[in-house]
């Protein structure tokens, strides 16, 4: 039976929540509340499942794919890492190549490296660094963009694992066969590390923002890798992959969201994709605020192509109906808006409740309709902030109460993340460069909206409440 080794251990999610005796387990994505028979919730002890039989593979199998556990690295099998070629895309910036290279050297060995040199002006400078190294370079006559850079690379590799791994990255000891242990799983296809910045001694106010709240950081708890969940995305800044669930490799021709595209593939075809925040390796971030915006915007671009090839999944918010419901009354800001937003939440709690089938149902409607409203405004203040904020300030042109929900949302988000994140730099200039930091995306989503012609990517999606399963 295909699945875990034995020996292999699962830790329940931080957010999972147990109840009932270890019966019934709530959280997930999506979330969900799950009841497990006894024998079964017996053999989660101390919030740990180890893999022994048949049995207790399958109850494994189901918290993976359910998102309410994940695997414990350090308990599966070690790998050889000499099954890891490395494909490293680039684009001049030699001096970053030898940084990059010098690490992968001192943490990985003598590895097969290619070097894929995607029409750089300075070819010689590319080769002298991967010389030194002992990299064989791959050199394409023009530019082609990260997609095609990487599929020319993956199309020479002859060992089962890929390391795609960035320029302005440096790898950290340990993280590369922290990550090649999540292979054991054989439904396992990519698993990809946290990214976390390079401090330097004089950093900017723009990088002490981005080692901070950088969307390459997706924190510090373990999780699979959706669409329509928490972590619906990791970059291929440094992805760990199993070359026979790549296929053909990136879509041709991307040159934003090709890592999210690839992803969502993997996951569409039944693959599983992981995020191991034990793994650790050091990004580079732009310094410079006319590099960050344009970095920014271009993330934001890739929407609408993510769209198109995945219908439906691309949206910028994806609310349930009761949630939306609130979110229109409370923008309203009418004298019902408060008992109607009110009586939304608790008509909700209370058919949780009666459909839950626990010993404590209240307790636990009211756990998970208190998470759906945290969702639901976080979601609120995204929409009004970043991805539709070209729509939002027009209407601020129009509307005090349009004002009103903007300032209401700037101020709550940006301390919000400041008393969150805690990062090296004055409340003031956190949150200048939080709205910056939304203003570049939204303007990239919208401005690859009007080139696609579509607003697939502007709208967002309703999905259905949570249900016991």
């Amino acid at each position: 039976m295909a699945g875990l080794p034995d020996g292999a251990e699962l830790v329940l999610g931080r957010h999972t929540h147990v109840t009932d005796g270890g019966r019934v387990l709530v959280g997930g994505t999506p979330a969900r509340v799950a009841r497990l028979r006894s024998a079964a919730a017996a053999r989660i002890r101390g919030r740990r499942l180890r893999v022994t039989d048949a049995a207790s593979r399958s109850l494994a199998d189901y918290l993976l794919e359910a998102g309410l556990a994940d695997p414990d690295p350090a308990t599966l099998p070690e790998a050889d890492l000499g099954d890891v070629t490395v494909v490293v895309p680039t684009l001049d910036r030699a001096p970053q190549l030898d940084r990059l290279l010098a690490s992968v050297r001192t943490h990985l060995g003598e590895v097969r490296v290619v070097v894929v040199d995607d029409g750089s002006r300075d070819a010689a400078g590319v080769a002298a660094a991967a010389r030194r190294h002992r990299a064989d370079v791959l050199r394409l006559p023009h530019n082609r963009g990260p997609a095609d850079a990487r599929n020319a690379g993956l199309a020479v590799v002859r060992t089962p694992f890929v390391l795609f791994v960035d320029t302005d990255v440096v790898l950290r000891p340990g993280a590369v066969p922290l990550l090649l242990r999540h292979l054991a799983d054989p439904v396992v296809a990519a698993v990809a590390p946290r990214v976390v910045g390079i401090v330097g001694p004089d950093d900017s106010w723009v990088l002490r923002y981005e080692n901070a709240r950088s969307s390459l950081d997706h924190g510090r708890d373990a999780a699979a890798v959706r669409p329509h969940s928490p972590m619906a995305w990791v970059s291929t800044t440094c992805l760990l992959a199993r070359v026979a669930a790549l296929g053909p490799g990136f879509g041709a021709g991307m040159r934003v969201a090709e890592d999210v595209d690839l992803v969502w593939r993997l996951v569409g075809e039944g693959w599983r994709v992981r995020y191991e925040p034990r793994a650790v390796v050091e990004h580079e971030h732009r310094d410079s605020l006319r590099s960050w915006l344009v970095r920014k915007a271009t993330y934001g671009t890739g929407a609408a192509p993510l769209a198109a090839r995945h219908p439906g999944l691309a949206v910028p918010a994806l609310l349930s109906p009761w949630a939306a419901g609130v979110l229109v009354a409370l923008a309203a800001q009418r004298r019902w808006s408060l008992p109607v937003a009110g009586a939304l939440a608790g008509w909700t709690a209370v058919d949780i409740a009666r459909r839950a089938g626990t010993n404590r149902p209240y307790r636990l409607a009211g756990r998970l309709t208190g998470y759906g409203l945290v969702s639901a405004v976080n979601q609120g203040f995204a929409l009004v902030l970043r991805h539709s904020w070209p729509a939002c300030a027009a209407a601020c042109l129009a509307s005090r109460r349009a004002r009103r929900v903007a300032a209401v949302a700037a101020v709550a988000d940006a301390a919000w993340e400041y008393l969150r994140l805690r990062p090296p730099m004055d409340p003031v200039r956190f949150a200048v460069a939080r709205r910056l930091d939304d203003l570049a995306y939204g303007a990239g989503v919208w401005w690859g909206a009007w080139r696609a012609r579509s607003g697939a990517a502007l709208l967002p999606g309703i999905r259905r409440s949570v249900r016991p399963r």
